[in-house]
């Protein structure tokens, strides 16, 4: 506890020397400061990843979705619709409980996007050269049937990493000063994204070839771009304490700064107790000797 307390009291310090506090500050640091501007990109793009793996179009068109991959009628949608929740709702679930503190933030994000980007991948193929016929009344083919599966199958790729994990990262690369804004910028960034898409997810369905194959190609790309965004930009911030994130984000190679953090704050943690030891050694000594002193002199 005494090491945590005068660790978060020197951040704290620096950080009211450095930057200030009042209303305005966070946004002085931002522009003077490219650590603080650095953060703000790396926090606000990956919203557009998340946008960009197709969640929104999905929820605000869902209908539209699964009618292109051949589910006809409005009751057989809003069924499909409604499994599309649940299983997005128990994901969550086993993301909070289990796989956000255990796999950490990056693999979370670039295994949701491979395994994301293969499923649209296998949607948009499928449709592609099995184009629905708006006016055809056959029931669902098998290969219908697989293609919905694997869109159920996207979900569970995505919802444990691209839905709830960058929000988490963004509590955790900004310092107390500048979370505020770190946070208010990257809502501002989901919904703008979130417009985005959704505004033109109905033109996209209808220009962006067969029954809207196109669509499909474009999220799984998207996904598979985001890996490469995490894997050279996006240091792994599992375990990583508020006052050494500073220097998380200075270590290079990205994908080794973590280990790298660790093992320097569990060295320091070896020296702050070495010397805690010593000195309450000493203290007991000096201790003993006024003991033995006050008994001598009683006696």
């Amino acid at each position: 506890m005494i090491e945590e307390v005068a660790s978060l009291d020197s951040v704290l310090e620096a950080q009211a020397a450095a930057i200030g506090e009042g209303f305005w500050q966070p946004f002085k640091a931002a522009a003077r400061d490219r650590k603080v501007q650095w953060r703000l990109f790396l926090g606000s793009i990956m919203f557009m990843w998340q946008n960009g793996s197709g969640i929104n179009a999905i929820n605000y068109y869902s209908p539209r979705v699964f009618a292109s991959i051949g589910i006809r009628g409005t009751s057989t949608s809003f069924l499909t619709t409604g499994i599309f929740g649940v299983v997005k709702t128990v994901m969550t679930v086993v993301w909070i409980l289990v796989l956000i503190d255990h796999l950490g933030r990056r693999k979370l994000l670039m295994i949701g996007a491979g395994g994301g980007a293969v499923c649209m991948f296998i949607i948009g193929a499928y449709i592609l050269h099995n184009p629905v016929d708006p006016n055809s009344t056959a029931s669902l083919s098998s290969g219908g049937i697989a293609a919905v599966f694997f869109f159920y199958l996207w979900t569970v790729f995505y919802t444990p990493s691209w839905n709830g994990t960058p929000w988490v990262i963004n509590s955790e690369i900004f310092d107390n000063n500048t979370r505020a804004l770190g946070q208010a910028t990257a809502a501002a960034s989901n919904w703008f994204w979130n417009f985005i898409i959704s505004r033109f997810t109905q033109q996209m369905f209808d220009t962006m070839g067969p029954s809207g194959c196109g669509v499909y190609f474009f999220f799984a790309s998207m996904m598979i771009c985001s890996i490469v965004f995490v894997f050279f930009l996006l240091p792994e911030t599992k375990g990583i304490p508020l006052e050494s994130m500073d220097r998380l984000f200075e270590v290079k190679p990205v994908w080794k700064a973590n280990n790298i953090i660790l093992e320097e704050d569990r060295l320091r943690e070896e020296d702050f107790r070495h010397d805690a030891e010593v000195v309450g050694v000493d203290i007991a000594k000096d201790k003993h000797i006024h003991n033995e002193n006050v008994r001598a002199g009683s006696v």
